[in-house]
């Protein structure tokens, strides 16, 4: 029987005379007697997804004293607060990595099963991650040893630090004082125009990545949205815009919010009303935030003895899941959670009676709220417009097919219709499990700018003797910025000395050069399509859909490759895409790519493009949502 060492580390593992099993790293292609678990992820994804969605839905389907999980945590006649915990929420690339973990415990184990193992030796910080080893080992009969390596210690303010020392009730209205008092000059901005609208069709959006130029003029463009609302003008349909405030370099402060809003309502005249969630604030519903909030911390108190009672399957996974149990109903999320409700309960109940709604789809927790809320108020077809990508592993997006049966209490609030916005969006979908009858194909509204590059050919690809250009192109989660830029830094050493470095960084996540010392970069916030004219390679981030942008531009693409998460990238299987994990491959890679003859653009690969929008306006103009499927 052979022993085992499992390493859980970023460094090179130790010597062995056994097996060596990299938990978060690739294995040399001369590395003999060692086996990488990311590599056995992508070799085996398809399983691997699945099994992790269905553990996820079985989870929810708990029967506790004779009742499902999900009837437990009803909080509204047929909505369930399970569908805005982070279990169902799902976000491995932000607020829950450990489904990392978990997704390679289910590959381990498959792999497992197919050899006689000895001893096995877990080499971790991650004691959640020791403890499922040992449950998985004890019931295969495998003797199993862990050994601690030190734990990064998380660096707290002196403000988190007090905050976190406070009793949760004391968190929870702190919390929500906190927030009164950043988003009270929102309260009722809005709300006279948005109770007297004519309008029939209602956009839920976020108050962010707006054209900055425009705002400063009082004029609503908004780069999730393109041209579309334009062109809603053009053809007198008069909408209803509710905004999530995000704080940005844009609007800094609600009261700068708060006068945007007012603007684009002076500038809309009429034909366009625009209020935030926060306009519908009031002491009546912060009371009633507060009920539902600490109804949802009890019940979680509550169930989380039995539940993990409940947990019987061969591999155990609830120790990596303790902690997001705890913060999904933690008195501070569930009061946040419960304030959305309120809030989209209140704004659908004060519209009048609406032909559509069309919301920003990520799966996060308010839009299931939405769906229960606009349901309730007896508004008509809800439409979810994935904006974006929709990536492989972004989990967010994906749930058991089992999820989608109709009929069921407290099911997956799902909208009428999904808008897709190019083939590759829908057959992700589909694929996925996903009723293809109520996805509707549309125009991308994000991409327009592929159509002016024309693709390939409209820059000069890299000659001899002419300074290699590279763009970086950085995300909106900071420390995957952090480790492409940290990646890229040790590259430059293989690099030619007169490189020219160009850094992208998303809206949301700025890119200070003196943060990198040891490589010379320009930050740019150009509009991508001129940095693309203007480079040979683009380097993205593990996760940034700007590597799309480049894809279907006809630019070699090198995207980092993490093997500390899963293969989140959008163009994880696209033809020609590199994929780079260490210094060494990164900077090959970027010379090679480079210096190959230009390749043609591939946006309709991914998007549907026409600038005359008919089918966005086939959609929104249909009486019902039978009558579009035939244009789909």
């Amino acid at each position: 029987m052979t022993k085992v060492l499992i390493w859980d580390a970023d460094s090179a593992p130790p010597v062995s005379d056994g097996l060596v099993v990299l938990w978060r790293a690739f294995a040399g292609s001369t590395d003999a007697g060692v086996v990488s678990i990311p590599a056995l992820v992508e070799a085996n994804a398809e399983s691997l997804r699945a099994r992790y969605l269905t553990w996820v839905y079985d989870l929810g389907e708990t029967p506790i004293e004779g009742k499902r999980l999900v009837d437990h945590l009803e909080i509204r006649p047929g909505f369930s607060y399970w569908w805005m915990t982070l279990f169902s929420e799902k976000c491995n690339y932000s607020k829950s990595p450990h489904i990392d973990d978990a997704v390679r415990l289910l590959a381990f184990e498959q792999w497992a099963d197919e050899h006689r193992l000895g001893q096995i030796t877990l080499i971790t910080a991650n004691a959640a991650l020791a403890e499922c080893m040992d449950s998985l080992c004890s019931k295969a009969g495998i003797p199993f040893v862990r050994q601690s390596k030190l734990a990064a210690k998380e660096g707290l303010s002196w403000t988190r630090r007090l905050y976190r020392m406070l009793p949760p009730l004391l968190q929870s209205f702190a919390w929500l004082l906190n927030y009164l008092l950043r988003r009270w000059p929102l309260r009722g901005v809005g709300l006279a125009e948005w109770h007297q609208s004519t309008g029939k069709i209602t956009f839920f959006s976020y108050l962010f990545n707006l054209v900055p130029e425009a705002a400063k003029c009082g004029r609503f463009e908004s780069r999730y949205w393109g041209h579309l609302p334009d062109e809603l003008r053009k053809d007198a349909i008069k909408t209803n815009w509710l905004h999530l405030y995000v704080e940005s370099d844009t609007l800094p402060s609600a009261t700068k919010a708060a006068e945007a809003i007012r603007q684009f309502n002076v500038a809309g005249q009429g034909e366009q009303i625009h209020v935030t969630l926060d306009s519908f604030l009031s002491l009546r519903l912060v009371l009633k935030t507060v009920r539902d909030g600490l109804r949802v911390w009890r019940l979680g108190q509550a169930l989380m003895p039995t539940l993990v009672v409940s947990q019987a399957t061969r591999i155990d996974l609830w120790p990596l899941y303790r902690a997001e149990w705890a913060q999904s109903f933690s008195v501070p999320a569930a009061m946040s959670n419960a304030l959305n409700l309120n809030l989209l309960e209140f704004a659908a109940g004060y519209l009048p009676p609406q032909q559509a709604g069309v919301y920003l789809q990520e799966c996060q927790a308010w839009e299931f709220a939405l769906v229960h809320a606009w349901k309730a108020a007896g508004h008509r077809r809800l439409i979810s417009f994935p904006h974006s990508t929709v990536r492989y592993w972004d989990l967010r997006y994906f749930f058991s097919p089992q999820s989608y049966r109709d009929g069921e209490r407290n099911g997956l609030p799902r909208p009428e219709q999904v808008a897709v916005s190019g083939v590759a969006v829908r057959e992700a979908y589909i694929a996925g499990g996903y009723p293809e009858r109520a996805l509707v194909m549309i125009e991308s509204l994000r991409y327009f700018h592929l159509l002016k590059t024309g693709g390939a050919g409209h820059r000069a690809r890299h000659q001899a003797g002419v300074p290699l250009r590279v763009l970086a192109m950085g995300d909106i989660v900071k420390r995957n910025t952090e480790r492409q830029m940290r990646l890229l830094e040790k590259a430059t050493r293989f690099l030619p000395a007169d490189t020219v470095y160009t850094v992208k960084p998303h809206p949301a996540g700025a890119v200070a050069p003196a943060d990198y010392p040891g490589i010379r970069i320009t930050v740019s916030m150009q509009p991508i399509a001129q940095l693309l004219a203007d480079c040979d390679v683009a380097y993205s981030s593990s996760v940034t859909s700007a590597a799309v942008d480049a894809y279907c531009a006809g630019v070699p693409v090198v995207s980092m490759l993490d093997p500390a998460t899963l293969n989140l990238s959008p163009l994880r299987g696209c033809e020609g895409v590199v994929f780079a994990s260490t210094p060494e491959e990164l900077a090959e890679a970027l010379a090679a790519c480079a210096s190959q003859p230009s390749a043609s653009g591939k946006a309709q690969t991914f998007f549907t493009l026409d600038a005359g929008l008919p089918r966005w306006r086939k959609l929104l103009q249909a009486q019902d949502h039978a009558s579009i499927y035939n244009a789909s």
